[in-house]
């Protein structure tokens, strides 16, 4: 019984000292269980949102430049369409991660009645550049036979040149676009001892890049989490409601897209020489470039979902159109391709502008690399799986049934832009 009365008496003393402590300590209050589920989710997706806090533009676009310029030198080394095909998709990685930080740079420190005709500026010059890769491509593999040089030979050498053209582009880019310092000099060295010197390689700029298709990455890494604590959902932790919306339909029209156009190429070359497929591609990507700057300005005028809407549904029209029309057209087959081809690259000029205008403005500043990284890699994935399924439906059931799921997917992609209001 002593004993037992001993024992309390300690127990009520250590309880009276914890209280004692309680009283001097500032009260920390008890995480959410919201917060503590944000706390177990995978450490390295904090990082690339600190990343677009420190509102870190440049080396993004200097690690792009390289990487083109590094990945065109190369293609003309390759010694089989395996390697090819796996420097295309690094060119592309590269290319596509760079547009929403290009997006950023544009609409920073800019009034939010200037975001859509800044936006539709970058990409009008984005357009009338690719444009002119084209009909440089295309002269140059002409022209470069009629002066002796191989057709092979000729395009290994346009590779090189253009290769140092990206490489000047990072000179001037390194030049022109200074950033300035935002860290403590005294800062950066304390902060730098604390990683080791041996981890500085592709691996960390990888990890670490939150823009673009690299999101992909954290999708990955956070479906093979282990101990459960890993998944895709993590990712959109934070992201307010009306934007996952949003997103899911940017997934699902640009699936319909990749559909569409995955089988594209050989339908065209089944009709038409390449001289003319090469017109009806000129057609499309110059009805962009010359729409994006009065798209731009209409979009300050029209909501945002209604234009988007309204391109959509004519996608859905123009992608089955395509296969009927020009079937009811054999003797016209390039005039009425090039209309259609036309058509469909205005509705992308007016989809680009508002998809990013629509992502600018359902995210804050702190979070808006964030939700244009998200966006793209949705798209990528998407157009990725697309690309897949439009060829499997085409050759198994024809190019108006792929043509058909393609327009369907979009229609899916209208309502949920509809219901994401």
């Amino acid at each position: 019984m002593g004993r037992r009365l001993r024992g309390g008496r300690r127990r009520v003393r250590a309880g009276a000292a914890v209280r004692h402590r309680a009283r001097r300590q500032p009260r920390v209050r008890r995480p959410h269980r919201r917060d503590r589920g944000a706390r177990r989710r995978p450490r390295r997706a904090p990082w690339g949102r600190l990343a677009a806090r420190t509102k870190r533009r440049r080396p993004f676009v200097l690690v792009t430049l390289a990487a083109t310029a590094g990945t065109l030198a190369l293609v003309p080394l390759a010694s089989s369409p395996a390697a090819v095909l796996l420097l295309n998709a690094l060119l592309w990685f590269a290319v596509s991660a760079a547009v929403p930080v290009l997006n950023l740079i544009v609409v920073e420190g800019a009034p939010v009645d200037e975001w859509d005709g800044r936006i539709a500026s970058l990409n009008a010059w984005q357009g009338y550049g690719w444009v002119g890769g084209l009909v440089v491509g295309t002269v140059w593999t002409g022209v470069a036979p009629r002066f002796g040089v191989d057709g092979v030979a000729g395009q290994r050498l346009l590779f090189f040149v253009l290769a140092a053209v990206a490489a000047t582009a990072l000179v001037l880019a390194r030049a022109w676009y200074p950033e300035p310092a935002s860290v403590d000099p005294d800062r950066y060295r304390r902060v730098s001892r604390r990683f080791s010197r041996t981890d500085w390689g592709a691996g960390r700029v990888l990890r670490g890049s939150l823009y673009g298709p690299s999101r992909i990455y954290w999708a990955l890494t956070a479906a093979g989490g282990r101990g459960g604590t890993g998944s895709l959902r993590s990712l959109l932790v934070g992201v307010p409601t009306r934007l996952r919306r949003y997103l899911l339909a940017v997934a699902v029209f640009s699936f319909g897209f990749a559909v569409f156009w995955g089988p594209v190429p050989a339908y065209l070359k089944a009709d038409l020489a390449e001289g003319a497929v090469f017109a009806v591609y000129l057609a499309g990507n110059l009805g962009s470039a010359a729409c994006y700057t009065p798209v731009g300005r209409l979009a300050g005028r029209v909501p945002h979902r209604t234009l988007q809407a309204a391109a959509l549904a004519v996608r859905c029209v123009l992608f089955p159109g395509v296969a009927l029309v020009t079937a009811a057209a054999a003797g016209a087959l390039l005039p009425v391709y090039a209309v259609a081809f036309g058509l469909i690259g205005v509705t992308w000029a007016v989809i680009a502008v508002t998809t990013t205008g629509i992502v600018t403005r359902l995210s804050d500043e702190a979070s808006r690399g964030r939700a244009l990284g998200l966006q793209a890699a949705a798209a990528g994935a998407a157009t990725a799986v697309g690309s897949a399924v439009g060829g499997v439906v085409a050759g198994a059931a024809g190019y108006l049934v792929a043509f058909a799921v393609a327009a369907a997917a979009v229609l899916a992609g209208i309502a949920l832009l509809l219901a994401s209001r």
